[in-house]
């Protein structure tokens, strides 16, 4: 029988990156992520890994990807204002097509905001925060137990896509202590690195793409000369002022995402049979939208809840797919409204869509959920 343990939501993130097997990670503390540091300094040495603290946010953002770039699984972990700080050089990952995992449990912002209080604040930050066209891939998990398998899941999406991949928690998730059944080694499917299809002599070119779009670029060290740069280039890794390979280079980056579709954008109903109204939530609000939308059901009230997962690319088929389907929407989130705007996008005008925000530096209650719910039923306008 498998041994169930008392976990937190941070200590989860570090065992699941462990177990997709990362084995650098480099960070600076930053309240509310910082137990997973904590965590990645006890477990990387067992595991044959390296921790380092660094000097600041920035310089950590450096350090994975170098570590990186020579081969190694990475990942660091934040909060809102490191992330800020991190921006540039998650853009030059994404430019530069370096694997990484990126943690940011959220808090109150901006600035310095509330450490300790729990918000979802940075949805927008983590699609846009850095400067010009990139793809995102941002996953929120809702539990325990999910962190750790979305962890997972977080680093196999960096190696595959071979791109940044934002694990976006929040600290009601993060600080959440549940009962948990981890899964056994072989039960775990890990992505592993890319390598080279082709040695210096067949002419390898560190940036070819491969059928699915994705460079198979050689490690630092494997004997093969790599050029790495932040600037546009071409298949040789080396900058080219060239209107057409400027745009080949970014088209590629959005698709080699895109093309893979709703595979890696990851959704959940619940009482969705016969719902007339639904609630979209996403991480630590999703637990409390769950408990509205099963007391209102329990009124006889047919209300359903979607739960994203994923969090970009957005599930804009899955919510054009509810939109045709209800009433209305209700939006609860953990904000002053941003994911709102991505649902009324996708939804397209078929039914009304409501927001329920929350931005106080407390969670929901079910009551507050209930009352945007009996709102939309009973005929509520969007404020």
């Amino acid at each position: 029988m498998k041994e169930a343990r008392l976990m937190q939501g941070n200590e989860a993130c570090a065992e699941g990156a462990i177990a997709a097997g990362v084995n650098f990670f480099a960070g600076y503390p930053i309240t509310p992520s910082t137990e997973i540091a904590e965590s990645m300094a006890k477990l990387l040495p067992k595991n044959g890994g390296k921790f380092i603290q660094m000097e600041d946010e920035i310089a950590a953002m450096g350090a994975i990807l170098g570590a990186s770039l020579a081969g190694s699984k990475v990942m660091d972990a934040t909060s809102g204002p490191g992330f800020s700080l991190k921006q540039e050089l998650i853009g030059y990952a994404a430019c530069a097509e370096i694997p990484c995992v990126v943690v940011n449990v959220q808090r109150v912002g901006p600035s310095t905001g509330q450490p300790t209080a729990p918000s979802q604040g940075d949805v927008m930050q983590v699609r846009w925060g850095t400067h010009g066209d990139h793809p995102m891939i941002a996953l929120s998990p809702w539990s325990v137990r999910e962190t750790f398998d979305a962890t997972i899941m977080a680093v196999n999406y960096a190696e595959r896509f071979r791109t940044p991949v934002i694990l976006l928690m929040d600290e009601i998730v993060g600080h959440l202590r549940e009962k948990v059944v981890l899964p056994e080694d072989n039960e775990i499917v890990v992505y592993p690195r890319r390598k080279p299809k082709k040695t210096r002599a067949e002419g390898y070119q560190p940036f070819a793409p491969d059928e699915d779009l994705v460079p198979n670029t050689a490690n630092f060290g494997d004997g093969y000369h790599i050029h790495v740069t932040g600037l546009i280039h071409d298949e040789t890794g080396f900058p080219v002022g060239s209107p057409k390979v400027t745009e080949e280079s970014i088209r590629r980056l959005h698709e080699k995402i895109s093309r893979v579709g709703e595979e890696i954008i990851h959704t959940y109903e619940y009482f969705m049979e016969d719902a007339e109204y639904a609630v979209v939530s996403f991480g630590g609000t999703a637990r409390t939208a769950y408990e509205a939308v099963r007391a209102a059901r329990a009124e006889g009230k047919k209300v359903g809840l979607l739960r994203l997962m994923t969090v970009w690319p957005f599930a804009d088929k899955a919510i054009a797919r509810l939109a045709a389907k209800v009433k209305g929407i209700i939006v609860a989130e953990l904000n002053y409204g941003q994911i709102i705007g991505e649902v009324e996008r996708a939804a397209q005008g078929k039914c009304q869509v409501l927001l329920c925000a929350k931005y106080n530096m407390q969670t929901f209650e079910p009551p507050e959920i209930r009352a945007a719910i009996e709102k939309m039923i009973n005929g509520g306008k969007k404020s």
